[in-house]
């Protein structure tokens, strides 16, 4: 269903997010598309903490990995408290709650990750022994292959504060870090980055760079509000990424990646897939037709499962 920009009634929309700079201004700027999209529409954001918020100190993987920043959000949506909520789609779980559905997937920031070093090196100039944070087993994975000569730290926390641990904090002996660009750039921070690093070398999350918004399945008015803001192939892209983290089955503690990147009508997709222990290490890359995402999503995660699992 179409609605017209003309025939929405001035009401007020209930936007639910995080507590961080950037998760408000992700959440600003679906605000920014909505009243742009329906000038009468009014929006309240609303900021909550989450439990990944308020545990800033224990790894991802131990506190339960994707999902610790979505649950409180998601569940305020189902008890009425707020209409819908923003995320970064890859802190979502493959599987939304029952009763909620992801309704828009809004055009999509750079999916990649990038290097942060604090003297501007590069990946492979920065020397042996060079302690890198992330809170990602994805980018240790990666990392690991790249330039196993390297020290992955444990680095959790908001945008600005990690990199405030690399740039200006010398004495915590992190001198570099990997962060998505997509958090970087919508922060205005761009100038801090050392390197985008190129997806078939670090292949980002599922979902990377994409914000998604997930509202009510039975709240039809909220729905048709924000398919009309959502972007054709960005959603194309993440539902191919979705389909091989869901048919995958992993989690914090499995890594893998996957990144679609829709060219005229073809769907190309990267993809990675690890054991626990990051041992068994499997890669793949692939195309379809555009249509064809989630089809190639699934195949790929069943190939590589297959490998890693053997």
């Amino acid at each position: 269903m179409t609605v017209s920009p003309t025939a929405v009634p001035v009401t007020t929309l209930k936007i639910g997010t995080r507590g961080s700079a950037l998760a408000i201004r992700q959440t600003e700027r679906v605000v920014e598309a909505l009243v742009a999209r329906f000038p009468n529409l009014r929006c309240e954001i609303v900021v909550m903490a989450t439990q990944g918020d308020r545990d800033k100190q224990t790894p991802l993987s131990v506190i339960g990995g994707q999902g610790i920043f979505a649950k409180e959000l998601q569940r305020a949506i189902l008890d009425g408290e707020i209409a819908c909520a923003v995320h970064s789609v890859k802190d979502l779980p493959s599987t939304l709650p029952e009763g909620l559905t992801l309704a828009a997937i809004l055009d999509r920031a750079d999916p990649r990750d990038v290097l942060i070093s604090r003297n501007g090196e590069s990946l492979d100039e920065l020397p042996p022994g060079t302690r890198v944070g992330t809170s990602s087993l994805r980018r240790v994975t990666l990392l690991r292959s790249a330039r196993p000569d390297l020290i992955p730290v444990e680095l959790r926390g908001n945008v600005d504060t990690r990199l405030a641990r690399v740039l200006d904090a010398p004495q915590n002996g992190l001198e570099a870090a990997i962060l998505a660009a997509a958090g970087i750039e919508r922060m205005g921070w761009a100038e801090r980055i050392a390197e985008y690093l190129p997806v078939d070398r670090f292949t980002p999350a599922p979902g990377q760079g994409a914000l998604g918004v997930d509202c009510r399945v039975d709240d039809v008015a909220t729905r048709n509000l924000l398919a009309a803001i959502a972007d054709p192939h960005a959603t194309l892209e993440v539902e191919a990424e979705r389909a091989f983290l869901r048919t995958i089955g992993g989690g914090c503690r499995s890594p893998l990646a996957a990144h679609a990147r829709v060219e005229g009508d073809v769907l190309r997709m990267w993809a990675l897939f690890a054991n626990e222990s990051m041992e068994r290490i499997a890669t793949a890359q692939d195309e379809a037709d555009a249509e064809d995402g989630v089809a190639l999503g699934e195949q790929l995660a069943l190939a590589l499962k297959e490998r890693v699992e053997a």
